[in-house]
């Protein structure tokens, strides 16, 4: 199956979700055969000496080895088992001042060369129809590094049949807790990239992630009507020990409405909740419209960090370079440069950070060769910088890039993607219960629904997975039928508390998607349980008019 062919692996949350399956099937005992430094190396050089030689007055090199095992199973049966690998070698190159990119899966020196010399070529062309050439801010070269994402347990060590067994288990948990139908998905992946440059650097990195998906679904047949539940796992950037969670990791939710933890899963027990909850779902309260307090727990409030704030910090959607899936910014250059815009309210202080342990954005090294770093995006609720690369860094007058660069393979070219970014704790001891004590009438969200924002990320609505009325600062009955609506600016304005760091974790997105030809990359945004006032809250099975 080629790179940009589409594997439909599971319906999740009630709708079809495609997964891109980068590379050709795979026998399971073949992810644990790795590329040798050392040829790399060679190939690189090779790649580097001919753009050189062509006329490149810069070349870097990436050379990337993508492993993908995804298990899915329904109820009691395995459904699929699909194991990929896809190798490469991309060259990417500036000439005359503009640039240009070629690749090849033929892995020698003399295919290299070529792809090397055809991106040189490439460059030239683009060079007569560019009007501003390429300006790339310094980067020092580090020599020859190495680095791989800390872990205790390899998946790909552990036998499939482990891991489809456990995933049984977990169907047979919320089967047994009230489900009609149970599914669960382990995603995991292994991304062996090499990156070389002419600023003298030969970077390799051994990056793991993986993500175990769970879907319950309950009906009443009396009405023929459905609810269903999905899990509240956060993807991770670790080993296989994530399903390792410990009792000393495990957090309660405010009103001790379902168990979570820091940094591990315990799949069994979210399964069994899924199918509880699914079940109790069919009999709740559909919500009154309204203006609520709404108190987000984390595994919720990464996806609207995500959309509101992630993407729209994105300097190639502010400066309108990139407008697919869902357009651009609202949050200009020139209210960055007032250096008084008023994202959010003064508890607002949102970074952007790749060095996190356990994210999924977690490397040393961007595609591009910059070391990762954290720095501020939003501080003391205003606006105070932007997510860049190393072309878009003079724009705002920095001498050194973010660190933004990333691509989904070794075929496509690299661009600007969004980093891990996240909202600071709160500075006060406070937990979500605490939290709830202060508010007369609200929801307690959990979890990611659906949701839907404008091209410029301002104006937006999102749902979760279960919701909980909050009345004279107590959790009562579960809810049905919510969504939120609000604008970017109003909303996080909003903020009125956020809980300490004994509530931060972290959730993230597995496979956002940005560019044409699109491209999908991982990301985590952490926060702590965080109150916004005033909310309007709308019921999504009412008709309108």
């Amino acid at each position: 199956m080629e790179r940009r062919s589409f594997l439909k692996i599971s319906a999740l949350a009630g709708g079809t979700m495609l997964i891109p399956v980068f590379g050709n099937a795979i026998a399971a005992e073949e992810l644990l055969n790795p590329m040798a430094v050392q040829f790399k190396k060679s190939l690189a050089d090779a790649a580097l000496n001919a753009a050189t030689k062509a006329g490149a007055s810069y070349c870097d090199v990436r050379i990337g080895r993508y492993l993908n095992q995804f298990i899915t199973t329904r109820d009691v049966n395995v459904e699929n088992i699909v194991n990929t690998e896809s190798s490469g070698i991309g060259v990417r190159v500036i000439a005359n001042g503009a640039y240009g990119f070629c690749s090849t899966n033929v892995m020698t020196l003399d295919s290299v060369a070529d792809a090397a010399r055809q991106a040189v070529a490439i460059a030239r062309a683009n060079a007569r129809l560019s009007t501003d050439p390429i300006e790339l801010a310094p980067v020092k070269g580090v020599g020859e590094v190495a680095w791989a994402t800390p872990f205790t347990k390899d998946w790909r060590t552990v036998p499939i049949k482990e891991k489809a067994d456990m995933l049984i288990a977990a169907n047979k948990a919320g089967l047994d807790a009230g489900a009609s139908f149970m599914q669960s998905l382990l995603f995991q992946v292994n991304q062996q990239k090499y990156f070389a440059s002419t600023d003298g650097s030969y970077i390799d990195q051994d990056i793991h992630r993986l993500w175990s998906p769970v879907t319950a679904t309950a009906v009443d047949k009396a009405s023929n009507r459905f609810r269903t539940r999905d899990g509240l796992s956060s993807p991770a950037g670790m080993g296989y020990e994530f399903f390792d969670a410990k009792p000393e990791h495990k957090v309660r939710a405010a009103g001790g409405v379902t168990q979570l933890y820091h940094g591990g899963y315990d799949l069994i027990e979210d399964a069994r909740a899924c199918g509880r909850q699914a079940r109790e779902k069919l009999t709740a309260k559909s919500v009154e419209p309204g203006k609520y307090d709404l108190v987000l727990s984390p595994e919720h409030l990464f996806l609207t960090i995500h959309e509101s704030v992630g993407h729209a910090t994105e300097l190639d959607r502010v400066l309108g370079y990139e407008a697919n899936y869902a357009g651009t910014s609202f949050a200009t250059l020139d209210k960055w440069e007032s250096k008084k815009f008023k994202y959010g309210s003064e508890l607002v202080n949102i970074v952007a950070d790749k060095t996190t342990p356990g994210s999924l954005g977690c490397v040393a090294y961007d595609d591009e060769g910059v070391a990762s770093k954290r720095w501020d995006l939003i501080r003391k609720g205003i606006l105070v910088n932007y997510q860049a690369t190393r072309d878009q860094a003079h724009i705002l007058g920095e001498k050194e890039s973010n660190g933004c660069s990333y691509a989904d393979s070794w075929s496509s070219v690299q661009f600007q993607r969004m980093l891990n970014v996240s909202l600071e704790a709160g500075k006060q001891p406070l937990t979500p219960d605490e939290m709830v004590k202060d508010v007369k009438k609200g929801i307690y969200i959990l979890g990611r629904g659906s949701y839907s924002i404008d091209q410029q990320r301002y104006n937006f609505q999102f749902g979760g997975q279960l919701y909980f009325e909050i009345k004279n600062g107590k959790i009562g009955p579960m809810l049905e039928d919510v969504a939120y609506q609000s604008n970017t600016q109003e909303f996080w304005n909003a903020c009125s508390a956020i809980c300490d760091q004994r509530d931060w974790r972290m959730g993230g997105s597995f496979f956002d998607g940005k560019g044409q030809p699109s491209q999908v990359s991982a990301v985590s945004h952490g926060s702590s349980t965080t109150r916004f006032n005033g909310i309007n809250v709308i019921n999504t099975a009412r008709k309108i008019g």
